[in-house]
């Protein structure tokens, strides 16, 4: 049977609006698939839904749809996306407006049943991580555009691959190829050369989306649109593949893949073969997503130019600690970082700065309350004082938590565009998730002169957020080099080289098929990205800081 060619056109909320158009023209596709949601979309249209229940969710898709219907509709091309967020049947009804008011024959349906708001009372958005045999129901009868809310990333994929494969529950190997497919898929551009470890290996100035050809086997190769830019080789996917990651096993709502099944292999130029992907049963439960709002935040950045930068520090603390103290906020958070250097020849680059994040559930605690105090010390602090803006207002903040319920309790149903409703039954067997056995470690490689360099010499790295935990994957480009990554770059050392995580629980999972180390960090982004924890609230850079950091690595290596 004739490969399934599946492409993205959208990673995320704000993705390149012109992809939809690029992906339609650019060369053969059968489906495309746009990713929407995330941990903090999902709070995002929850706060717009407040002002108006019509909303909830991605506008943006609808503008891109009205650029492109027609020429999707003229070249036969479905199109399936979690762009309803909230409000999937809104979305749906948008989509069928505008295509009559186009002219056009597009039946559109949608997925529910994801929306757990009414068992969570005071959330602003309850919604369990659905799977793709809803999707996978549209579009078996007939369905042009399929609009969903909270589904996995990866099963805006493996249903349509089981609609048009005839695949059911219960083929686990040949979903568990597709949600591989569909994870190196969702990010859009990150597989071809977006936010690259070794980004000066190709032209990533503008990467074009995405494309897999799936087969009726599981089995995929990725590849994207000729003469787009930016690169498809086995860095690249095995980047994506690791990004908010775990272990071996890679639970999802249709199957349990086995990442540490996983072979790649270079099949030409911007081509990646992916196969022998082993999969199991899924967990008996679903993941479900609970964004709420969890108070008010406020921030002021202080420059701390020139000398005696520590001692400007500690005064101007002491001075904003003493005005808070009637109301204190709840936390109240300092960072001093030290951009400065000596005998700077700019200002800018002899600056330092101070940024003090409060919080607290009281808005007038973190609003008035503070820029009142921070502006009365313009002329009453260390010298050459300034900010870098003037604290505001306050603004509330999310916290994102997860938690699980079980399989049969949501109720998926797909709605067709005759308004006929579809039941989609939970999976008929489960199995609990458990560690994988942990593989062997390579032969370690023989003694020999080491030098002092950054790890990002021998090896690439990903990192990203998964609620209030950060991943951070590793992996090496030659067999030597996993045999020193795998024995050296353990969990302790990891802890080293990342101060921040030597209180957390940090776990290192192997994965030998990708040369790879995936390490998982709990705590470190607090209660989400929405909540703002640290400077990198979503850990997109956490990766980078490891790779920067120096290790005694062979001369063999470098």
């Amino acid at each position: 049977m004739k490969p399934l060619r599946t492409g993205n056109f959208s990673g995320f909320y704000g993705d390149r609006f012109d992809a939809l158009r690029e992906m339609l023209t650019g060369g053969e596709v059968d489906v495309l698939t746009g990713d929407y949601l995330a941990e903090l979309t999902m709070l995002i249209l929850g706060r717009d839904r407040l002002k108006d229940p019509s909303a909830g969710y991605a506008r943006t898709f609808l503008r891109q749809l009205e650029d492109c219907l027609g020429l999707a509709h003229e070249r036969g091309v479905k199109i399936v996306t979690n762009a309803g967020g909230l409000n999937p049947a809104g979305l749906a009804a948008a989509v069928r407006d505008l295509a009559g008011r186009l002219g056009l024959p597009v039946r559109v349906a949608h997925v529910e049943g994801d929306d757990l708001a009414g068992r969570h009372p005071g959330t602003l958005a309850a919604h369990a991580y659905l799977g793709g045999f809803g999707i996978a129901e549209c579009l078996r009868a007939g369905a042009d555009i399929v609009v969903t809310g909270r589904v996995t990333d990866a099963a805006l994929v493996t249903g349509p691959a089981a609609a048009h494969f005839g695949w059911r529950p219960g083929e686990h190997d040949r979903l568990a190829g597709a949600v591989v497919a569909g994870h190196v898929l969702e990010c859009g551009a990150q597989a071809t050369g977006g936010n690259y470890a070794f980004f000066g290996e190709g032209d990533v100035r503008r990467p074009g989306f995405p494309l897999a050809e799936i087969h009726a086997d599981g089995s995929s190769v990725i590849t994207k649109h000729p003469g787009t830019g930016g690169l498809v080789d086995v860095g690249t996917v095995t980047a994506q593949l690791l990004y908010e990651t775990g272990g071996g096993r890679y639970a999802g709502p249709d199957v349990t893949a086995r990442l540490d099944t996983v072979r790649l292999s270079q099949d030409g130029p911007d081509r990646v073969r992916i196969d022998g992907v082993r999969g199991e049963a899924p967990p008996p439960a679903l993941k479900v997503g609970l964004n709420r709002l969890g108070g008010f935040r406020n921030e002021v950045v202080f420059v701390l130019t020139g000398l005696d930068i520590e001692a400007k520090a500690r005064l101007v603390r002491a001075q904003l600690t003493d005005s808070l103290a009637k109301t204190p906020p709840a936390e109240v958070r300092w960072d001093l970082v030290r951009t400065d250097r000596a005998d700077a020849d700019t200002e800018e680059t002899a600056s330092a700065l101070l940024r003090l994040v409060v919080r607290d559930a009281d808005e007038r605690v973190v609003g008035r309350a503070l820029s009142g105090a921070a502006v009365e010390l313009a002329l009453a602090s260390y010298p050459g004082f300034h900010v870098l803006s003037p604290p505001g207002k306050g603004a509330p903040y999310g916290v994102f938590e997860e938690v699980y319920v079980p399989q049969g309790a949501v109720d998926q149903v797909a709605v067709l565009d005759d308004g006929r409703r579809i039941p989609v039954p939970p999976p008929e067997d489960t199995q609990p998730l458990s560690e994988v056995r942990h593989p062997s470690l390579p032969e370690p490689l023989p003694p020999g002169t080491t030098r002092r360099a950054p790890l990002g010499l021998v090896a690439g790295a990903r990192s990203g957020d998964k609620g209030g935990n950060a991943n951070v994957g590793v992996w090496a480009r030659t067999d030597d080099a996993w045999r020193w990554l795998a024995h050296e770059l353990t969990t302790e050392a990891f802890r080293q080289l990342i101060p921040e995580s030597r209180d957390l629980p940090v776990t290192r999972h192997l994965l030998p098929n990708l040369r790879a180390l995936n390490f998982v960090v709990e705590g470190i982004l607090g209660a989400g990205v929405a909540a703002q924890h640290r400077f990198d609230p979503q850990a997109k850079a956490l990766g980078e800081w490891l790779r920067s950091r120096h290790l005694d690595i062979p001369e063999t290596l470098l």
